[in-house]
């Protein structure tokens, strides 16, 4: 450890044993800057260090935090800054995660990988409604997660893990939002359109589900379900029960975009063909090549009624934003994004880096593997 590093390690020492509030911020503020300045470099013994002296400034930050906003606003600031960072301190993200202020706790809840899924459904099963809407935006939620969340009986929440793509339901989940859903016109839409939502649910979802939704649901069907869903009420209709068709086979477009890749004909005009012509295994086979990602992943992601987590492997593969906008309308079986979405898609596409992208779709890789 560098000797300036060791010189703060001792300012921490000091601020815990004179038990100055404003000097525990200032230094928490210090060390946080420290650690971010070279998270990348520090080994496991280094990060260790930085948890402990950390994790007991934010511990004397906690008790002023009761009664001063500033102490919390200061954590919820330490709290976004240390949520995107991998190797952040994992007690430290700990103590922040459970923290019952949902700004202080809310970033590291939405994104850190330090949370393992037994934390996340102890905060499932402990914590309030915003917590678990946290929880709920988070990409791969496994379904020991999703179970414990669903299990509140919270609509909100049932929504974000509805809408979430890298959201896995296990039956029973999906019959809890199903039944939530004949409630719910939002609900009914983000969890009728998900291609893991088992047959039978869907019909039921389909039998209680008015005419504006079976409309909304056909309008917002990406192409491999709009057939099944339009048959589906076709048949609830009247009153004929019929097997939906089985799960596209994406076999065939990986061997198609692999051999293509090999001869050097993969590139953006390729992929700009297949969204145009809403050839939708090959634009997800095809998109996954030129991001450096899986069909795994991708596939979440454009069945998604949300744009935003699409744009991380367009912005990933350097696309232009014209093939950017024909794989985003390429969801869809026919017609075209609203204007105000697309604009809005495209603000959040030109302010995400590519490297940002990169990174991004690494740890989604990782987390989905």
């Amino acid at each position: 450890m560098a000797k300036a590093e060791l010189s703060i390690i001792d300012e921490v020492e000091s601020a815990i044993r004179l038990g100055s509030a404003e000097k525990g911020l200032e230094t928490a503020r210090r060390v946080t800057d420290l650690f971010l300045s070279s998270a990348g470099s520090f080994d496991d013994e280094q990060i260790l260090l930085f948890d402990d002296v950390l994790d007991r400034l934010i511990g004397t930050i906690e008790l002023r935090a009761i009664a001063d906003m500033g102490a919390r606003i200061a954590l919820a600031e330490i709290s976004a800054q240390l949520a995107p960072i991998a190797q952040a301190p994992p007690s430290v993200m700990r103590r922040l995660a459970n923290n019952d202020e949902i700004r202080i706790a809310g970033p590291v809840l939405q994104e850190s990988a330090r949370l393992d899924d037994g934390e996340l459904v102890q905060i499932a099963r402990s914590k309030g409604e915003p917590h678990l809407l946290a929880v709920a935006g988070r990409w791969w939620l496994k379904e020991i997660v999703t179970d414990a969340l669903l299990a509140r009986r919270y609509p909100s929440v049932s929504r974000r893990i509805a809408a979430n793509p890298g959201a896995r339901v296990s039956g029973a989940g999906f019959a809890v939002i199903v039944g939530q859903a004949e409630s719910d016109p939002e609900l009914a839409v983000s969890v009728g359109v998900r291609v893991d939502l088992p047959s039978e649910l869907r019909r039921q979802l389909l039998r209680s589900a008015t005419d504006a939704v079976r409309t909304r649901l056909l309008s917002r069907a990406p192409p491999h379900l709009f057939e099944e869903i339009q048959s589906a009420i076709a048949a609830v209709t009247v009153g004929v029960e019929r097997e939906m068709s089985g799960v596209r086979d994406f076999e065939g477009a990986k061997r198609a975009i692999a051999n293509l890749k090999g001869a050097g004909q993969l590139s953006e005009a390729t992929l700009f063909g297949f969204a145009t012509q809403r050839r939708y295994e090959e634009t997800v086979a095809a998109l996954a090549a030129l991001s450096g990602s899986t069909v795994e992943v991708i596939r979440p992601l454009m069945q998604s009624l949300r744009e935003d987590g699409l744009l991380v492997p367009c912005r990933a593969a350097q696309l232009s934003w014209e093939t950017t906008t024909a794989v985003l309308e390429s969801r869809f079986a026919t017609g075209a994004m609203k204007p105000a979405d697309l604009a809005k898609a495209q603000g959040n596409f030109v302010r995400m880096t590519p490297e940002n992208a990169r990174r991004t779709l690494r740890f989604w890789q990782v987390r989905a593997s």
